[in-house]
């Protein structure tokens, strides 16, 4: 994978935030971009996991303790799901 290098400005109050050893800043600050990519659907789970060199499901639990879903539903759509999933009604792709 082609990398480009990129230089950031940052507070120097937030570098101990983002983390205890300055070598590990830029990883750290990788990581969330890859997160934030992930968080707003511009990138797969799958890409995000070889992004950051981890298999898909420890990505998607390592974003799901992060407090991002793995899947994005609302409240309705679990419950239509769940009283499918009750009455063995079947939803085809080309009924959504």
């Amino acid at each position: 994978m082609e990398k480009e290098k990129v230089t950031l400005s940052i507070p120097s109050e937030i570098l101990p935030i983002v983390s205890k050893k300055t070598s590990e800043i830029p990883s750290r600050v990788f990581e969330y971009l890859i997160l934030e990519l992930y968080r707003l659907g511009e990138i797969s789970s799958g890409k995000a996991a070889q992004y950051l060199d981890m298999e898909r499901f420890e990505f998607v639990r390592f974003a799901s303790r992060l407090g991002i879903p793995f899947i994005e539903m609302e409240k309705e759509e679990i419950l239509e799901d769940y009283e499918s999933a009750k009455t063995g009604k079947v939803v085809r792709v080309q009924d959504l």
